[in-house]
C-alpha cells in the first residue's frame, strides 16, 4: 500500500529538516491503516518498530512516498516492511530516506491478544 505526505514547515526540526519524530508518527499511522484494511474488524496496536534507519535528511517541500508491504502474519500479530522515498523540490531523482519494520498485535477489549486469520487476501499487498 502506498501513501504520500508533503513535508511542510511545521514538520521541520531546529536544523530546518524533517523532524524524525514526525516520520515515526507517519509510519505508525500509515502502517496501522494498512493493517486495519488487511484485518477489518480487529483492534490492532503497535508493539514494535525494528531496524529504524534514517538514511538521508529530508528537506521542506519534499514529497514522501510511504511503501508499506506485509512481511509476516503470525498467530496474533502481523508485521510490515516500510520504506520511505523522498522527491525533494527541484530534484529529478527519488531517494530512499527511511526504512523500518512495524509489528502490530490484535487484541480484544481487555487487551488480550487474539488470533488473526492467516489465509485471507490482504488489501495492502501480497503475502499469503
Amino acid at each position: 500500500m502506498d501513501n504520500y505526505v508533503l513535508v511542510r514547515p511545521e514538520h521541520l526540526n531546529h536544523y530546518g529538516y524533517l523532524f524524525g519524530g514526525m516520520m515515526l508518527k507517519w509510519i505508525d499511522e500509515i502502517a496501522w491503516l494498512a493493517a486495519s484494511m488487511d484485518f477489518p474488524g480487529y483492534s490492532l496496536v503497535t508493539v514494535s518498530m525494528n531496524r529504524v534507519i534514517f538514511k538521508h535528511r529530508v528537506e521542506n517541500g519534499s514529497i514522501l512516498k510511504f511503501i508499506i508491504l506485509p512481511e509476516k502474519i503470525g498467530r496474533t500479530s502481523v508485521s510490515y516492511n516500510v520504506a520511505v522515498e523522498a522527491d525533494a523540490p527541484g530534484s529529478k531523482e527519488v531517494v530512499e530516506v527511511f526504512s523500518t519494520n512495524v509489528k502490530f498485535v490484535a487484541i480484544d477489549a481487555d487487551g488480550t491478544p487474539v488470533p488473526l486469520p492467516g489465509n485471507q487476501e490482504l488489501r495492502s499487498g501480497k503475502l499469503p
